[in-house]
């Protein structure tokens, strides 16, 4: 790319000092001035934390050969391109550097609270167990050609999008795609042949300040469909029946799932112990025997099934795909300990994720059941209250801990936690701050045929030091088992 094809593309008055470099070569593009190389195109971009402006004069200094802003800076000493929008900019200059690299590819992107892992993956699983191969990005990984990149937002800006997309020779692309990435324009410039809703509860009420607010971040998903795409709802939740009335008063195609009335794909009846699942679909009742716990993940599954089926795969080769899905790292995980309790690492930090795991951990247990369980700093402290209550209610015992603190101070935390035992707690819990003693107490207090909840952080590694020398909850479980054992 040249840099005059910069200035047409964002449909930008060019400079003087413009035209005098016209000819020159981009050779990348970067919104990180630690990351500019010689001949570099930076991009500054207004975060939360930090104002990519503020870093112009480094990122020339490391080699920029021009600059995208959105405030006016005179006098650079190379080409500088004012835009109302530098995350906007970004996503469209960077779809013509790699050349368009979702174009003849099927787009997927799920959104929702909770249930954004587990389906994107299902479906993926689905996807290339019957012939398609898969690019995926996700909280947990991105993977690209069958080569697995670490992931640090649940949904990538474009620009890295199409960087790893640049050399796939993926058939489908699935992608999860968070409220935060909607409203800062991360994936500006694509367009869905598939969009999924599973859910919206109480989360990230810090960032949106409303349901409704929320909701709307979410919307924007379906208003980047194709022109011919189809839209997945689960429309027993509240605010996926307002989206799908809404869709299909736009004519927008819409496939509906759920357990009650009418719905494309419905739930027809699920049992517990052992799992079993039915499925209807056209007045054919689809029995399926999955691996996966909890009615949450049934709902997670019949929207998996209604997109493959949307997409034409046939129905045997979905169903025989489902029953060999054994779930996402850190979803439900469960291990059976030796000492005859069952521990549950699941990665639940909203009310209604909580709610439904423990509701499954109650389904499959009549012993006690034990949970583990702490918030994160500088995040939604309005769910706390809830999350407390829940876990009160359907536990035998708790016990609230940290979980990542990121600014917050230790001393902080602990009299929160602290104060929020005493205020919306009762004699059922407990603070014990230092998460592996946590973990500790609890297998100490478990007896054979109790469960053992620990969420929050799935296995996601722990960012602060603890007591015992471990990473993840998983393995300080494991770590406290073995010493017990010696």
């Amino acid at each position: 790319m040249e840099l005059h094809e910069v200035g047409a593309i964002l449909n930008s008055k060019t400079r003087d000092s413009v035209m005098e470099h016209s000819k020159t070569i981009i050779r990348g593009i970067s919104y990180k001035s630690q990351d500019v190389q010689e001949g570099y195109l930076f991009v500054a971009i207004k975060g939360y934390q930090q104002d990519g402006h503020l870093y112009i004069q480094q990122a020339i200094d490391n080699g920029a050969c021009a600059i995208i802003g959105e405030e006016k800076w005179p006098n650079l000493s190379v080409p500088y391109f004012q835009v109302e929008n530098s995350r906007k900019a970004l996503g469209l200059i960077s779809d013509h550097y790699y050349d368009f690299p979702t174009d003849g590819k099927i787009l997927i992107g799920v959104t929702g609270t909770n249930g954004k892992t587990t389906t994107s993956s299902l479906i993926t699983h689905i996807l290339e167990n019957n012939g398609s191969s898969c690019a995926f990005f996700g909280s947990t990984k991105n993977i690209i050609n069958g080569k697995v990149y670490p992931t640090i937002n649940t949904t990538p800006n474009l620009l890295e999008i199409n960087r790893l997309l640049a050399g796939s020779k993926d058939d489908v692309v699935v992608m999860e795609v968070s409220s935060h990435a909607l409203t800062q324009h991360r994936i500006e410039g694509l367009s869905f042949d598939y969009a999924l809703f599973t859910n919206l509860s109480h989360d990230h009420l810090d960032y949106h300040g409303s349901m409704e607010d929320y909701f709307q971040a979410k919307r924007k998903l379906f208003e980047m469909l194709k022109e011919d795409g189809k839209a997945i709802v689960n429309t027993d939740d509240y605010w996926g029946q307002q989206l799908a009335s809404q869709l299909v008063g736009h004519g927008v195609p819409t496939i509906t799932i759920g357990e009650y009335g009418k719905r494309d794909v419905k739930l027809e009846s699920y049992a517990s112990n052992p799992r079993s699942l039915l499925l209807k679909e056209n007045n054919e009742i689809i029995s399926i025997k999955p691996l996966l716990y909890g009615l949450h993940n049934m709902y997670n599954i019949a929207i998996a099934y209604g997109t493959a089926k949307q997409i034409g795969v046939e129905k045997e080769g979905i169903v025989q795909s489902i029953e060999r899905f054994e779930g996402v790292e850190g979803r439900f995980n469960v291990k059976h300990l030796n000492n005859g309790a069952t521990l549950i690492i699941d990665y639940a930090h909203t009310p209604d994720a909580l709610f439904h795991c423990l509701n499954t951990v109650r389904e499959q247990v009549s012993n006690k059941v034990i949970h583990v369980f702490g918030f994160r700093g500088d995040r939604d402290t309005t769910k706390r209250r809830e999350m407390i209550s829940i876990s009160s209610e359907m536990s035998d015992c708790y016990i609230l801990t940290f979980d990542d603190l990121n600014s917050v101070s230790q001393i902080e935390m602990k009299n929160t936690l602290i104060g929020l035992q005493e205020k919306y707690g009762n004699e059922k819990g407990k603070v014990i701050t230092d998460r592996t003693l946590a973990i500790e107490s609890a297998i100490n207090m478990a007896e054979t045929g109790d469960w053992i909840l620990i969420t929050g952080k799935g296995y996601e590694k722990y960012q602060q030091r603890y007591y015992y020398p471990v990473q993840d909850d998983e393995e300080a479980a494991l770590y406290f088992l073995n010493e017990k054992e010696e």
